[in-house]
């Protein structure tokens, strides 16, 4: 750190405000001071500017305190002040804040990707993907609107097929291409698409587990949604965001930011069928949080008015839009059967995907989803040979969905450990022990 670095930290308007407690007065003195904006700040620390702008103006609390370790660490906060600002023991605050900050070699953060990272995806592409969250890489090649709308297109493919390891090996670059893009133009197509792309990535880590980063992405998809003033862009990164903040356990905090978002959606009139499928798509999500969160007159209210809402929705697959949405009528009675089973009711999630068949949903990701689905509620009657029979056919669909999801991943090893000499156990054994 250099003397005027040094000299600032210990100012007196810097230790006023952290001995008072105003982690935003320091944040926003410090931005100030490297004439940096938010949008800089935000970049730099990995969260929207939204986020803050929120932490500027406020006060510190303690959900704040993982986002308020990033931007000490872009801010190259000293321990000391951190550990004011925190009431943290002086060592402790001097770990935190440079832990995240060690190199890519650093054995304790090689440790931390490693443990969650899991069997899911190699170390490298996790570095990789981790190393761009903090700071963006330069292109391989520009990429005007219409090369990035392919881009996202092929990204979102890998991720409907259930291919996890390519999907998030590409996504630096891509992020890298649609961020200079908006750099360049602003453009609101182009801000539609960065979103997206976050929203992408948010979905990818949250399903092999990979929490923090999972959190991070989705805050950017909400926060490039909101600068594009795109509706359906804003529900799909809610949607996202609401995914991350379920498999936190957050669930009610999930379940009102859904509504919110479907309320949003309601507004638009549901002139459009895009318009119509994120209307179903957030009421079913919604439903989904509430029956997690074990509200069960919610879940079930919500998934009604899911149902009448998928009466303007197509029976068969239709082409995925740019965000996402193409919700058929198979996969909101799919989302029926994930309700019911989360609120206790294997019977009747059997009974409601009576008529479903793994061939009526569009892609791998959505076809694993539903023997997945089948084997929890088989699973939850204590069915083993059912069990195994159902990721049996989710592992011939989409792999990832069975090895690679921690949820299912815990049924299936420990149907293998229980039940050895069930039909199809030796089989899942040896699949749950393969590699792409």
């Amino acid at each position: 750190m250099s003397s005027s670095d040094d000299a600032f930290w210990r100012s007196t308007a810097v230790r006023h405000a952290a001995h008072a407690g105003q982690a935003g007065t320091v944040i926003r003195l410090a931005r100030e001071r490297r004439d940096w904006s938010q949008d800089t700040l935000a970049a730099l620390a990995g969260y929207s500017r939204s986020t803050i702008s929120r932490l500027e103006s406020g006060r510190l609390t303690p959900g704040n305190l993982p986002r308020l370790q990033a931007i000490a660490q872009a801010l190259n906060m000293p321990p000391e002040v951190f550990a004011v600002l925190t009431g943290m023991p002086p060592a402790v605050a001097t770990t935190v804040v440079r832990s995240a900050a060690a190199g890519e070699d650093d054995p304790m953060r090689r440790r931390s990707l490693i443990a969650a990272g899991g069997l899911a995806l190699p170390l490298s592409l996790l570095s990789r993907l981790d190393d761009a969250l903090a700071v963006m890489p330069i292109p391989s090649q520009p990429a005007d609107l219409h090369q990035l709308l392919q881009r996202l297109g092929r990204a979102r493919k890998l991720f409907d097929d259930g291919h996890i390891a390519p999907l998030v090996g590409g996504l630096p670059d891509l992020l890298a291409a649609a961020h200079a893009e908006v750099d360049k133009t602003s453009d609101r197509n182009t801000l539609v698409i960065l979103s997206a792309a976050y929203g992408l990535a948010a979905g990818a880590l949250t399903k092999v587990g990979i929490r923090e980063q999972a959190r991070l992405t989705a805050d950017r998809a909400v926060g490039y949604a909101e600068r594009s003033e795109d509706p359906i862009a804003r529900a799909a990164a809610d949607r996202q965001l609401a995914i991350v903040l379920r498999h936190e356990d957050r669930r009610t905090v999930a379940q009102e930011l859904t509504v919110r978002a479907a309320v949003r959606v309601e507004k638009t009139g549901l002139t459009t069928r895009a318009q119509s499928a994120a209307y179903a798509q957030m009421l079913c999500t919604a439903a989904y949080s509430a029956a997690q969160a074990g509200d069960r007159s919610d879940a079930l209210e919500m998934m009604g008015e899911a149902k009448r809402a998928a009466r303007l929705l197509p029976a068969a697959s239709t082409r995925r839009s740019t965000l996402g949405f193409a919700l058929t009528t198979p996969e909101v009675r799919l989302y029926e059967v994930g309700v019911l089973w989360s609120l206790g009711d294997a019977g009747h999630a059997l009974a409601a995907a009576d008529g479903l068949r793994a061939e009526l949903f569009p892609t791998a990701e959505r076809r694993g989803r539903y023997h997945t689905d089948l084997a929890r509620a088989w699973w939850q009657r204590g069915k083993a040979e059912q069990t195994a029979a159902e990721l049996l056919s989710a592992m011939r669909q989409a792999p990832a969905e069975v090895r690679d999801r921690p949820a299912i991943r815990a049924i299936a090893d420990e149907l293998v450990a229980r039940h050895r000499l069930v039909p199809g156990a030796r089989e899942l054994a040896g699949a749950l022990g393969s590699r792409e």
